[in-house]
C-alpha cells in the first residue's frame, strides 16, 4: 500500500512504471481524493472540540475585525461560535477544492487527455493547493457569509442525501440478489433463514425507534408536527412494504422483497429521527441546544453536547457513502447510468500481460475510456462537503443578529423531503418494469 502512495505522488505516467504494486489508476485516485475529504472533515471534528474551539480566536484574522484584511470591518464579536465558523470555512475550503477539480475536468473522455494526468497524480500539488484554500477561506469576513452559506449546506446536503439513497437501494438489491443466487444455486436453507433473520431485525429495529420517536419527540396535548411526520413516513413505509411482496412486482422482478424494503424503512425512520432532532422547540425536542454569544447554554444540555446521536449516524452513513462511490461501480447498468460510472474493461490487456510476466505493475485502466465521470465525481464529493459540514454543525444557524445559534425548521423540512423522495425512488424501482414494460431493467 505504501508503494502505490508513494508511486501516486508522480504524474498518471508513473502509474505504468513497475515499482508499484498491481492497482487500478481509476480507484487509487478516488481513494486518494476522498482521502483529501476525510482529512477535511477530522480537521472539522477537532476544530469543534470545546478545548480547541476556545483557542480559535489567536488564528490571525478569524475574530472581530477579520474584515478589515480585506478592507471591510464586520463588528462581530469573536467569541461568538468559533467552532462553527470554523467548520463552515473548511466545508467552503472543500467545496471550493473539489468545484475547482469539477470544472477543471470537463469531459476528459480518456486517460490520453493531458488533464487525465493532473486527476491521477501530482497529489503533493493538490494537496497544496487544499491547503492554500483552506487559508484563504479563514480570511472570509462574517458578514452575511455564514447566512448564505448556510442555504448553499442545506442545498447541497439535500442533493447528497438523495444519492446516499440511490446507493442504499442499489446495495439493498445487490444484497438481496447475492443471497437468493447463493440459496439457488447451494440448495441450502441457511440462506434464506439468514435473510429472514436480517429483515426480521431491521423492522424490529424500526419498530422499536417508532415507539420511540413518539415518546421523545411528542407530547399528548401538542407536538402535532412530529405526530404527523412521524405517522406519515410510517404509513409510506407499510405502503412500500407492501408493494414490494405483491405478486405483479414478484413477477416482474423476482428478487425483488421484504429486505430491500426493511433497510429502506429502517433508514427512512433514521432520517425523521435526524429531522425531529431539529424541531426549535424545546418542549418537543429534548436534544435541542441553543448558543449565544456568551458561550451558554440555554436549553437543558451541557454545553459540549455537539455530537448527539443522530450526527454521529449521519457521519457514519458519510463515510460508508463516500467509500461507496470511491471504490465500486454498480452491478446494474441503471444505477451505473444514473451515477455516470461504468466496469471499465480497459487497461484488462495490461494486467494480464502484468500478470504473464510474474510482475505485479500498476496499471492505466482508462486509455480507451474513463471508467467513471471525472467531473460527477468531484461534484459528489463537493456535496459530501457541504453534507458533513452541516451533519457535524447539526444544522443549526446563527440569527439575524449573529447573538444566537438556533435550530431552523428548514432543515426539519430539508430532511422530511429527502425520506419521501427517497421512498418514491425506491417504489419506482418497483413499479418501473411494469409501468415500462419495453425497457431493460435486469
Amino acid at each position: 500500500l505504501l508503494l502505490q502512495v508513494s508511486c501516486l505522488c508522480g504524474s498518471a505516467p508513473c502509474l505504468l512504471c513497475g515499482c508499484c504494486p498491481s492497482a487500478k489508476n481509476s480507484t487509487i485516485s478516488r481513494l486518494l481524493f476522498t482521502f483529501f475529504l476525510f482529512l477535511g472533515t477530522l480537521v472539522s471534528i477537532i476544530m469543534i472540540i470545546p478545548g480547541v474551539e476556545k483557542e480559535l480566536h489567536k488564528l490571525p484574522g478569524f475574530c472581530e475585525g477579520s474584515g478589515s484584511v480585506l478592507g471591510v470591518q464586520t463588528h462581530v464579536d469573536c467569541s461568538s461560535f468559533l467552532g462553527h465558523k470554523a467548520v463552515y470555512r473548511m466545508g467552503f475550503a472543500m467545496a471550493a477544492f473539489f468545484f475547482l477539480f469539477a470544472a477543471l475536468m470537463v469531459c476528459v473522455r480518456s486517460s490520453k487527455d493531458p488533464r487525465a494526468a493532473v486527476q491521477n497524480g501530482f497529489w503533493f500539488f493538490k494537496f497544496l493547493v487544499l491547503v492554500g484554500i483552506t487559508v484563504g477561506a479563514f480570511y472570509i469576513p462574517d458578514g452575511a457569509f455564514t447566512s448564505v452559506w448556510f442555504y448553499f449546506g442545506v442545498v447541497g446536503s439535500f442533493l447528497f442525501i438523495l444519492i446516499q439513497l440511490i446507493l442504499l437501494i442499489d446495495f439493498a438489491h445487490s444484497w438481496s440478489q447475492l443471497w437468493l443466487r447463493n440459496a439457488d444455486e447451494s440448495s441450502a436453507k441457511g440462506w434464506y433463514a439468514a435473510l429472514c433473520i436480517v429483515t426480521f431485525i431491521f423492522y424490529a429495529t424500526s419498530v422499536a425507534a417508532i415507539v420511540l420517536l413518539y415518546i421523545y419527540y411528542t407530547k399528548p396535548g401538542g407536538c402535532t408536527e412530529g405526530k404527523v411526520l412521524i405517522s406519515i413516513n410510517l404509513i409510506l413505509c407499510l405502503i412500500v412494504s407492501a408493494v414490494s411482496i405483491l405478486p405483479k412486482i414478484q413477477d416482474a422482478q423476482p428478487h425483488s422483497g421484504l429486505l430491500q424494503a426493511s433497510l429502506i424503512t429502517l433508514y427512512t425512520i433514521y432520517v425523521t429521527w435526524s429531522a425531529l432532532a431539529n424541531v426549535p422547540t424545546q418542549t418537543c425536542n429534548p436534544t435541542l441546544l441553543v448558543r449565544n454569544s456568551t458561550s451558554t447554554a440555554m436549553g437543558t444540555q451541557p454545553l459540549t453536547t455537539w455530537w448527539d446521536a443522530p450526527s454521529i449516524v449521519g457521519l457514519i452513513i458519510f463515510i460508508l457513502s463516500t467509500l461507496f462511490i470511491s471504490i465500486r461501480s454498480s452491478d446494474h447498468p441503471q444505477v451505473n447510468k444514473l451515477m455516470l460510472t461504468e466496469e471499465s474493461v480497459a487497461g484488462a490487456g495490461s494486467e494480464a500481460a502484468a500478470v504473464e510476466s510474474g510482475l505485479h505493475r500498476a496499471y492505466d485502466n482508462e486509455q480507451d475510456g474513463v471508467s467513471y465521470n471525472y467531473t460527477f465525481f468531484h461534484l459528489c464529493l463537493l456535496l459530501a462537503a457541504l453534507y458533513i459540514m452541516m451533519t457535524l454543525t447539526n444544522w443549526y444557524r446563527p440569527d439575524e443578529s449573529l447573538q444566537v445559534l438556533t435550530s431552523p425548521w428548514t432543515a426539519v423540512w430539508v430532511k422530511i423531503c429527502s425520506s419521501w423522495v427517497g421512498l418514491l425512488l425506491y417504489l419506482w424501482t418497483l413499479v418501473a418494469p411494469l409501468v415500462l414494460p419495453d425497457r431493460d431493467f435486469s
